[in-house]
């Protein structure tokens, strides 16, 4: 129990904060997409268009809120971004045409992008002397909550009810007021003084926006399994529609179980270049397999989608320990916030682009757009060493000696 229960308080009511955050987050993942087309009817097209839209909002509030929170306190900014997406999440009860949709869909996500920006200097501060492998354990928990929310997303599917549908909304938005009730219980992290230097230095940071570009576009990888698998699944295989749970909780059961694991072997940059090249690889044959599973009996078709659920997450654990790492790896103390801001941006550009991309792709175009996108995973993945590099050269140009390695592992490269 020692392994599994974080050493400090603070660790602990991170913990459990994220825990219940992703019970109602794992709802959501799991049957989001279908809530807007089986349930409230919205075409795929048009989902695919608002879901784009609000990856854009979303965008332009990371590096803002993340700035927020290193001057003004983390923890209070983190609590104020669930709040509201709280409020968004209840607000797609409502959405029952396209622009109330979009309205809803954008201060969601637009939310989401700044709370992660908020959480990340929360997670440096508490997170001991390697807060990448305090994000990792943090990922494998979250994993538990999503497998939970899976579960009753599942049942939600199989009913296929608006007010199945709903109550699954509501859900997600209750749990999000939960974990910032949690959070009272964490201690307020003071703000980090500036350094004197220009304010917006992360934007500054070439060969840091290059990386973050590149996470961007592996990170279109999570929509494979939220939007494009479930998808797929409904319009173009036998599989049984119980399955889209299925492949959901078999992720996330690898996740729990390896992603600390995985970090471990994660403990440099140059570290984090390899695993994201093999990441795209992996990447690369799970889609393969998607794309074979269509025009097969349903055992066929649901053996392919599992097989290429578990490879696909094998490459996400690689694709995670290595973002935890060069993410930190880059970014100056007092700067937390604003550095995972910009790299949350990458997180964003998938927001924007990765539904529209995976349905426009894989699911109007079919099959050949599996290979596509496996193949736009395999090159960034390719990419990502030498971008490592550059970053890495930047660093060492601009350490100081009152600044021993903005972090130390990096040094081990």
């Amino acid at each position: 129990m020692s392994r599994l229960v974080p050493d400090t308080r603070p660790q602990r009511v991170l913990a459990a904060s994220e825990f219940v955050h992703t019970i109602g987050t794992g709802l959501y993942l799991t049957a989001g997409v279908l809530y807007f087309t089986e349930a409230v009817h919205l075409p795929a097209d048009q989902v695919g268009l608002g879901l784009g839209s609000a990856g854009l909002v979303a965008l332009t509030l990371g590096v803002t809120v993340g700035h927020l929170a290193d001057r003004y306190g983390a923890r209070g900014v983190y609590r104020a971004t669930l709040v509201v997406q709280a409020l968004a999440t209840a607000g797609f009860v409502l959405a029952d045409s396209f622009w109330p949709f979009v309205l809803a869909v954008c201060a969601a996500a637009g939310a989401k992008t700044a709370g992660v920006a908020a959480h990340s200097p929360l997670v440096r501060h508490y997170g001991g002397d390697r807060p990448q492998e305090f994000r990792a354990y943090l990922r494998a928990v979250t994993n538990v909550g999503i497998s939970l929310g899976a579960v009753l997303a599942g049942w939600v599917v199989q009913v296929g009810t608006l007010t199945a549908y709903q109550l699954m909304v509501l859900g997600n938005a209750f749990a999000f007021v939960v974990c910032a009730v949690f959070l009272t219980l964490l201690p307020p992290v003071a703000p980090v003084p500036a350094d004197g230097g220009p304010r917006w230095i992360a934007l500054r940071d070439h060969p840091y926006l290059l990386l973050t570009a590149l996470d961007g576009v592996m990170a279109v990888q999570f929509k494979v399994l939220t939007v494009g698998i479930p998808l797929w699944l409904v319009g173009a295989t036998a599989a049984p529609r119980w399955l889209i749970s299925g492949t959901i909780l078999t992720s996330t059961v690898i996740v729990v179980a390896f992603q600390v694991r995985a970090s471990r072997s994660i403990v440099s940059a140059s570290a984090g270049g390899t695993a994201y090249r093999r990441a795209g690889v992996a990447f690369l044959v799970s889609c393969s397999l998607i794309s074979l599973s269509a025009g097969t009996p349903a055992w066929a078709a649901a053996t392919l989608l599992l097989v290429a659920a578990v490879i696909h997450t094998v490459g996400e654990l690689w694709y995670s320990a290595a973002g935890f790492e060069v993410s930190f790896a880059f970014a100056p103390r007092h700067a937390t916030g604003q550095y995972l801001g910009v790299f949350g941006l990458g997180a964003g550009l998938a927001e924007a682009f990765g539904p529209g991309l995976l349905i426009a792709l894989c699911i109007t175009w079919g099959r050949p757009g599996w290979y596509v996108v496996g193949a736009m995973f395999a090159l960034t993945g390719l990419a990502a060493p030498f971008a490592v590099r550059l970053a890495q050269r930047r660093q060492d140009a601009v350490r100081t000696p009152s600044e021993p390695a903005g972090n130390e592992n990096v040094s081990a490269a």
